[in-house]
């Protein structure tokens, strides 16, 4: 059994690949196990162990479900054996403590199904065991056996022989008092969580249970209503009872259990009645009333939130933003409802709004604050709906004829509503704000950074005015010195981590935005986050804002970054440690500085060559970051090859081996990049290094991988060795010649013999002319396998003449269009990034490059003329003759004038 287990196993796990090359071989082995004696046992114990990946046990539940449909009866073909189907069934029902909910139904579903066929006369043993595990005091184990005894039943029920129906009733007698008693029993212990206000159990019920709360949606909408919006709840009412209210409206509105499908035939019942109870509650009146009183009422500050906010306007405003605020909160709570109702009720609530818009049209009376008052919630209530009414407010006259105005109103009572209309603007700046009117909002918000308690909700609560589409640099460039300076004054003077944590986004927006021109205003910047970084050693995720900050300022300060190095070695060292317990916070924000630090530095350091020391272990996690820890050894090699390979190729080699055992195909391809930029920075050094991975890059190339992907990068790779290190290749081929046990000039016919036969796989052409390159470095020979091949070779060849060389309409010759002769200095617009240094160091890379310095239509021409002189006029001319005579004709017209 033991044996049997692991070769199921095996299968079961390639069966989970997502290469078919893996996979369909396991899924055929498998298919075949399904009449042998003994597979379903194995299936129960792999499914049983929790030890074991997810998918594999969710695989063996399948493939044991399936078993069960097939082969149980015992007429089936090649029907499971009685002793065999009685160690199963115990085996099903020995324990219900399955932790994995998806794989704890599939479970349930295939009890089900045995009972079905064999409860209770083959299973008598099924229904006391259910019940009895129901009674335990284990909560996983009750649910769990909760959840068979359901499926069980539902599929006893639905038995229509009148003896199955005899059977099931005598079943039910029994069971019935015992389900009705648990039913009371938890409804009881529900009750009394909500007496003893334990709001979690009433979201959990509505959100877990919709369907089954449908009857009361009726009731408890009238009752909630009434209460909150109608006059009966004057006088009566409290603020938590109000809060608990309006989440349960919230709730019915929002869930999508209650309404029904955009195609009304596929509605489930239960949706339709929950959705025509909705609809004729939610009348016009009603939702007229509702939506004026969430305004006018509940919208409208306190004397007790107004006095809080001119105490700590700061504190006030990160307040208001709290996660999860809006359950136990009113005013976040009256805010999150009123969203949810004007999402679902738009037609009916936009005019409603407007109208309010309307009747506070021009200047307030600062003698008046019931108006102001008023004025703060109805703004509140139209920035909160921005994206909804979109269509219905012209939101740049308004801005040009109303807010504008308002915000030049200098009364010291005016200032709750100079705070509300900037806040206002924040949210209707990224759903309808013209650029032409950017740089009037740029003045403003200069003019109102002079007293931060104005912006602290326009900066917590809105998208910064440079973060969108819209966002033009030349119109910023004026306002940058003064913005850049007053939002670095407000984050040494905000004493929140939340409010720190935005003013640093906002920094990092403008930082990305004007790129290279922030460079004369950072010096304060970079003198200060070291000592941010420190104060915040408790608070991981304001470490994370300094990191995104430095990212952005690394990326504008390209190759002056160098300077920061004393400060940004240690963060990038700190951050990217697994050992250190922080690096689950700062790990990808961590990693994604690492990569812009190398791409900007001027030169390796010592400093920035250890601490690479960390990646040994990141490599080992496997971790969605993969991706950029390949980046960053890609950044090495392009940065200092030599130094960087000599101190880590031997443990980078042994960190790809092992992640070359386990990994997808995309992953195959990321690291065989790595190897392919090593040979193409330094051939000699880099073949040497990555030695240990390349007799696999051959074995694929001969064996014909069958993922195009990693098949076009083995050629890659191996063009650059042929190419650039023929002695090397030349070691390789016999090394492979002696581990094959076949002769090298067999081995290399095959090489090439496959390489022709694949080239479609490499859609790169950079890649294609390497490969015509390196097939042609073969000639001149007098060896008879390459002359065999020479038809193959030639064809290769004139593809990549196909993908590289244009035709001078002037002149009518042709010229390889991947030649660069020399490295210059882009000219940029002033929306486009400047190079960094790593760009500029794979620019002067490529001049050296074969593909980009070699012409390929010379080099093919030399190549022949060599292969001619070696073989004479005569000898070449018969080999000529293997070439298809429309290839030999192509091949002409590409080499005139040569």
């Amino acid at each position: 059994m033991d044996s049997a287990s692991s070769v199921v196993l095996q299968a079961l796990t390639q069966a989970t690949s997502q290469d078919t090359a893996v996979l369909k071989p396991a899924e055929e082995q498998l298919r075949q196990w399904e009449t042998q004696p003994g597979f379903y046992s194995v299936l129960l114990n792999i499914f049983n162990n929790h030890m074991l990946d997810v998918n594999v046990r969710w695989l063996a539940v399948l493939y044991f479900k399936n078993g069960i449909d097939r082969y149980w009866r015992r007429v089936a073909p090649h029907a499971l054996s009685e002793e065999e189907k009685m160690s199963l069934r115990a085996g099903l029902i020995t324990n219900f403590n399955e932790p994995v909910n998806q794989i704890a139904t599939q479970i349930a579903v295939l009890i089900a199904k045995v009972a079905r066929l064999d409860c209770p006369r083959q299973w008598p043993e099924l229904i006391p065991i259910l019940l009895e595990s129901v009674k335990g005091q284990d909560g996983l184990q009750q649910h769990r056996a909760l959840l068979t005894f359901y499926h069980v039943t539902k599929t006893l029920a639905s038995k229509r022989l009148a003896q199955d129906k005899r059977l099931f009733q005598d079943l039910a007698s029994g069971i019935y008092s015992f389900a009705c008693s648990l039913w009371s029993h938890h409804t009881d212990c529900f009750l009394q969580q909500i007496y003893a206000r334990d709001e979690a159990a009433l979201l959990d019920f509505l959100e877990y249970h919709p369907c089954a709360f449908i009857p009361l949606i009726q009731r408890s909408l009238e009752f909630a209503v009434s209460y909150v919006f109608t006059p009966a709840g004057e006088g009566v009412t409290f603020e938590r009872f109000i809060v608990q209210c309006m989440n349960l409206i919230k709730m019915i509105v929002k869930n999508d259990a209650y309404k029904p499908a955009k195609n009304i035939d596929d509605s489930k019942p239960e949706s339709l009645e929950a959705h025509r109870i909705k609809t004729a509650f939610f009348t016009h009146p009603t939702l007229t009333e509702i939506g004026r009183r969430l305004v006018s009422h509940y919208f409208l500050l306190t004397e007790e939130e107004l006095a809080m906010w001119e105490e700590d306007p700061e504190s006030f405003a990160v307040e208001e933003t709290g996660g999860d605020s809006w359950k136990y909160s009113l005013r976040p709570c009256t805010e999150v409802l009123f969203l949810d109702i004007f999402h679902n009720y738009s037609q009916t609530l936009t005019p409603v709004l407007l109208e309010m818009v309307q009747n506070l049209q021009g200047p307030t009376s600062v003698e008046d604050p019931v108006q102001l008052l008023m004025k703060d919630a109805v703004y509140n209530a139209v920035g909160l709906a921005a994206y909804e009414l979109f269509d219905n407010v012209d939101f740049d006259q308004w801005f040009k004829n109303q807010l504008l105005g308002e915000l030049q109103v200098s009364h010291h009572r005016y200032k709750l509503i100079r705070r509300r209309v900037i806040w206002l603007i924040g949210q209707w700046i990224s759903v309808k704000f013209k650029s032409d009117l950017r740089p009037l909002l740029y003045e403003v918000i200069l003019s109102l950074m002079q007293d931060p308690d104005l912006v602290f909700d326009f900066l917590l609560n809105s998208s910064p005015p440079v973060d969108d589409f819209e966002f033009r640099t030349e119109q910023f460039l004026p306002y940058l010195e003064s913005i850049f300076g007053l939002l670095f004054q407000l984050l040494q003077q905000v004493t929140e981590c939340d409010t720190k944590m935005q003013v640093l986004h906002v920094i990092s927006c403008v930082i990305e935005r004007v790129n290279i021109q922030i460079r004369p205003y950072v010096g304060c910047l970079v003198q200060y986050l070291p000592l941010l970084w420190k104060q915040s050693e408790e608070h991981n995720m304001l470490r994370c804002a300094i990191l995104t900050t430095l990212i952005h300022l690394v990326q504008g300060l390209g190759a002056e970054s160098k300077n920061l190095y004393p400060f940004l070695l240690p963060v990038i060292q700190l951050s990217t440690d697994v050992s250190q317990p922080p690096h689950v916070y700062l790990l990808e924000d961590g990693l994604e500085l690492w990569l812009v630090t190398l791409e900007n530095s001027p030169a390796i350091t010592p400093e920035l060559l250890r601490i690479f020391q960390n990646m040994s272990a990141l490599l080992e996690l496997s971790s969605e970051n993969l991706r950029t820890c390949f980046q960053i050894v890609n950044a090495y090699i392009y940065l200092s090859a030599t130094e960087f390979l000599q101190n880590y190729a031997e443990a980078l080699c042994r960190s790809f081996c092992d992640l070359l055992k386990d990994i997808t195909n995309e992953g195959q391809v990321q690291v065989l990049k790595v190897v392919e930029i090593a040979l193409k920075v330094s051939p000699i050094l880099g073949a040497h290094m990555f030695q240990p991975l390349l007799p696999a890059v051959f074995r694929g190339i001969v064996d014909g991988e069958r993922y195009p992907v990693v098949m076009s990068t083995y050629l890659g790779i191996m063009g650059r060795v042929l190419l650039q290190n023929s002695s090397f290749f030349s070691s390789l081929l016999t090394q492979m010649a002696s581990e094959c046990n076949q002769e090298m000039d067999q081995l290399l016919g095959s090489v090439i013999e496959m390489w022709v036969d694949r080239m479609d796989n490499i859609t790169q052409p950079e890649r294609r002319k390497l490969s015509s390159l390196a097939l042609l470095s073969l000639l001149p020979s007098d060896n008879s396998v390459i002359q065999d091949k020479f038809c193959g070779i030639i064809n290769i060849c004139v593809e990549a003449l196909h993908d590289v060389m244009t035709e001078d309409p002037d002149t009518g010759t042709f010229k390889d269009c991947m030649l660069m002769s020399h490295f210059e200095e882009p000219k940029l617009s002033d929306d486009e990034e400047p190079p960094t240094e790593q760009d500029k160091r794979k620019k002067l890379l490529a001049l050296e490059d074969p593909v980009h310095s070699v012409s390929l239509q010379q080099f093919v021409y030399e190549k022949l003329k060599a292969q001619q002189a070696m073989m004479g006029d005569q000898g070449f001319g018969v080999l000529m003759e293997t070439v298809d005579t429309e290839i030999v004709r192509q091949l002409q017209e590409f080499l005139q004038g040569l």
